[in-house]
């Protein structure tokens, strides 16, 4: 070995690494690959530095950092010895093992791809992909002073709590003011995002077996927390005034809808369906997650109160986030929680890791106190209603009776129904190789209908944008 063992190695002055490095990262690979076999001599760092032209520091150095690591024994007046049980060869580890090499993952993991959700859209954001808000009307300058001064604060915060209680009250007041919500500032739980916060609602709440409602059509968000869950989840048809409370055999644990603005349809629930909706709630023993994912956003008057505000008793989950009412950066979203469960259900926060930055939070705590997201708001409304209303123009202009559209009260899309006999994977497909995006309807359904059509974003594009988008996607509904 003394002779053969500098034949393997191959050390060069002229590398980015250091020759120390070099000489560790090499002999570490041939104990693990089994070219140096345990329980074997090397030679000592002087003749392995005199057979490979270095220093003797360099072949030191590098043979102690490798009994550091374990990988040799060293003792006094005796030569270096390769330690037991360290080989990888794959050759030796299969004579061994009975496996192929490959991994298999759990039976939820395998079935992601079949959920069809997140929806993801390779590249720079285009015409008309929902759920954007437009990053260029967001005042940057305020946030970037936000962000600042919550950095310069964090040596200074001595508690740490997992929810800021400066957001939590600032969010709370906003939340009173203009959403009806019943709550103090505590009942809030601040998440990574809002998907997290319906995991974590899912996972408190569910059993295996339970039963859980959705809309369908609706967010695909939803269907697969709750099958993550092991939940038996039902699809739920919509009529026009929402989720369909029918006469079913299976009492839910767990019921998600988005009242303020239907998820994709756009409707409203009116207050006689919600006071139903709340009814059973109350006499089925069941929880509601109240998705309020973009209703910071209404056109035509002001919001019907959230379901929060109007239970009996506290069995709704209110859950909101930032990212559409600001921009898709600041990934934050919150849960109005019921005053009994805050506790396990901060237990639950920690030990899911479900946990936003706290630097983040203080800087959002900030942005709301000074008035600049409430502002930010109010002007995006004003514009947002805007490019509604041009959307709308602009599809009858260009796609006629192709597209039935419907228009929606509040939101940052619509939904634009196709004929029933037309295949919208398909016309999606094509928009896409034309560079629109869309979101075709049949994808969101969870129950059998020959219900067709696109969901299509307008709130991130220009007027301008939205002409020139809407002439491709007539041509090709056409």
């Amino acid at each position: 070995m003394d002779d053969l063992l500098p034949g393997m190695l191959r050390v060069t002055r002229d590398g980015g690494e250091t020759l120390t490095r070099q000489l560790t990262d090499q002999l570490r690979h041939l104990i693990t690959e089994g070219r140096l076999a345990p329980g074997q001599r090397l030679p000592s760092s002087r003749q392995l530095a005199q057979s490979l032209g270095l220093s003797r520091n360099t072949a030191t150095f590098a043979i102690e950092q490798l009994a550091a690591e374990g990988y040799v024994i060293l003792s006094a007046g005796r030569r270096p010895l390769v330690a037991e049980g360290l080989s990888l060869d794959r050759r030796k580890l299969s004579s061994r093992t009975s496996g192929s090499g490959r991994i298999t993952v759990s039976a939820w993991a395998s079935s992601l791809h079949r959920a069809n959700w997140p929806p993801v859209h390779d590249g720079r954001p285009r015409p008309f992909q929902p759920g954007l808000a437009d990053e260029r009307e967001f005042p940057h300058d305020d946030w970037s002073r936000c962000l600042r001064r919550a950095a310069r604060n964090a040596p200074l915060r001595r508690d740490r709590p997992i929810n800021h209680p400066p957001l939590q009250e600032a969010l709370r007041s906003h939340l009173v003011a203009h959403r009806g919500i019943k709550a103090d500032a505590h009942q809030i739980l601040l998440v990574p995002t809002a998907q997290a916060g319906l995991t974590l609602v899912a996972h408190a709440l569910l059993e295996p077996g339970d039963h859980a409602w959705i809309e369908s059509p609706g967010y695909g968000g939803a269907n697969v927390a709750f099958h993550a869950a092991g939940a038996i989840v039902s699809a739920m048809p919509l009529d026009a005034q929402g989720m369909a409370i029918a006469a079913r055999k299976e009492t839910p644990r767990l019921i998600f809808v988005t009242p303020s603005h239907q998820y994709p349809t756009g409707r409203l629930m009116p207050i006689g369906r919600r006071l139903e909706l709340l009814r059973f709630a109350e006499v089925a023993g069941a929880c509601i997650i109240e998705d309020d994912y973009d209703g910071e956003f209404h056109y035509e008057a002001r919001p019907v109160a959230a379901l929060q505000g109007l239970a009996p008793s506290p069995r709704v989950f209110y859950l909101g986030t930032f990212s559409k009412a600001t921009y898709a950066d600041i990934r934050i979203g919150y849960i109005v929680m019921p005053e009994a469960l805050v506790e396990i259900f901060e237990l639950a926060q920690r030990h899911m890791g479900m946990l936003a930055s706290i630097t983040m939070q203080d800087a959002l705590a900030h942005f709301i106190s000074a008035g600049a997201y409430l502002g930010h708001i109010r002007r995006m409304t004003r514009l947002y209603k805007g490019r509604r209303d041009r959307m709308l123009q602009a599809l009858a202009t260009e796609a006629g009776d192709r597209l039935a559209v419907e228009a929606p009260a509040g939101g940052m899309q619509l939904l634009a129904r196709c004929r029933p006999q037309t295949n919208d994977q398909q016309l999606s497909a094509r928009l896409l190789e034309a560079g629109i995006v869309s979101r075709p309807l049949s994808r969101m359904l969870y129950h059998k209908t020959g219900e067709r059509g696109l969901f299509l974003g307008f709130a991130a594009w220009n007027d301008k944008e939205i002409d020139q988008a809407a002439r491709i996607l007539g041509r090709i509904v056409r």
